[in-house]
């Protein structure tokens, strides 16, 4: 049994998407940084300078403070600034991540399009041809 586990550890796939997994976190981690560091801020600031991370509405009476955190030891709170701000993200990501597909493809399609390396008929193959076409004019006349 351990064999067997090893042997399935050790295959390609299940290397290649540890792999996978660890870029993508760090790659998450890089666009979670972009968004919540330069985007937001940019966005927060066209909308007037508003921080969407503290929208929220007390669910109960006790609740009377002015930012989440503080609301949230208070009691029970609807957060809808952490949803914004959440699908806010996901778009810019989403965005990005088309982007970044749409470039790969790009060069895709760049490498495909480039014709193989014509190489230059020989001048004695050239003749060659000239005279199988001389002949066969040849036989045509007769």
């Amino acid at each position: 049994m351990l064999q067997e586990f090893k042997e399935f550890a050790m295959k390609g796939n299940v290397v290649d998407l540890a792999v996978g997994v660890i870029i993508g976190a760090a790659f998450g981690k890089i666009i979670e940084s972009l968004v919540g560091d330069i985007f937001m801020p940019i966005i927060g600031s066209i909308v007037g300078g508003l921080d969407f991370s503290n929208y929220f509405l007390g669910l109960s009476s006790a609740v009377n403070a002015t930012s989440l955190a503080e609301a949230k030891k208070q009691g029970a709170v609807l957060a809808y600034g952490n949803f914004l701000t959440i699908a806010i993200n996901f778009a810019i990501i989403a965005f990005i991540l088309f982007l970044i597909i749409k470039a790969v493809n790009r060069l895709k399609k760049k490498e495909e399009a480039k014709p193989a390396a014509v190489a230059e008929t020989p001048q004695d193959v050239k003749l060659l041809g000239e005279i199988r076409d001389l002949l066969a004019g040849r036989q045509a006349q007769v």
